[in-house]
């Protein structure tokens, strides 16, 4: 059964493999087209006094916007999530060393997820919203983080923090509580909710 009923496959405005596995698994036909845009330059320009939060909605509708204006008509979905510890923001990790600086703060504390998805068409925002889901780590062992670096590979540069839920990453927490797309990277659910009502996704 075909779920999507737009005359286009939507735009997927990242090249994050997680986005693009979740509207995939959940029946919606899909283009990506990556966003050129600068986000650690963005992110230098707002400053530090930018809410974690804001930054992600800000990231996901420049994203969107940015593909929008290249392609007239079509429905365009960018997506952004921002990893905090307190007053500390952090980025995704350029190697493994960083990787490995980034869990060895995480261990044993808790941390936010703020993920946040915009739809833009014609340049115009059809949706957005941001949700936040709040994980704690355990206090592993420095072997541990040695073995589970080796383990995840270069999968370890390729989310903020070092970490994939669905992956490896799940041994490092002790308690998560938040909606499960929200941690991989969207807020699928609310995004679903909208397509619905705009008739873009069968009822």
């Amino acid at each position: 059964m075909q779920f999507w009923s737009a005359p286009a496959p939507l735009i997927l405005a990242s090249k994050s493999l997680a986005r693009r596995t979740m509207l995939s698994a959940a029946g919606i036909p899909i283009e990506i087209m990556q966003a050129q845009i600068d986000e650690r330059a963005i992110e230098r320009t707002l400053g530090a006094k930018r809410d974690p939060d804001e930054l992600a909605l800000l990231l996901s509708w420049e994203k969107a916007s940015a593909v929008s204006h290249k392609m007239p008509s079509r429905i365009v979905v960018g997506a952004d999530q921002t990893l905090a510890m307190g007053s500390v923001r952090f980025n995704k990790p350029a190697d493994r060393d960083e990787a490995r600086e980034q869990l060895q703060l995480l261990r044993g504390n808790s941390h936010t997820l703020h993920s946040a998805v915009t739809l833009v068409q014609d340049g115009s925002v059809l949706f957005k919203i941001v949700d936040t889901a709040r994980l704690r780590m355990r206090p592993f062992s420095d072997r541990f983080l040695e073995e589970y670096l080796e383990a995840a590979g270069p999968s370890v540069t390729e989310s903020v923090g070092g970490y994939q839920l669905e992956k490896l990453g799940v041994h490092l927490f002790e308690r998560v509580e938040g909606d499960y797309f929200t941690i991989l990277g969207m807020p699928l659910l609310p995004l679903l909710a909208f397509l619905r009502q705009q008739g873009f996704l069968k009822e």
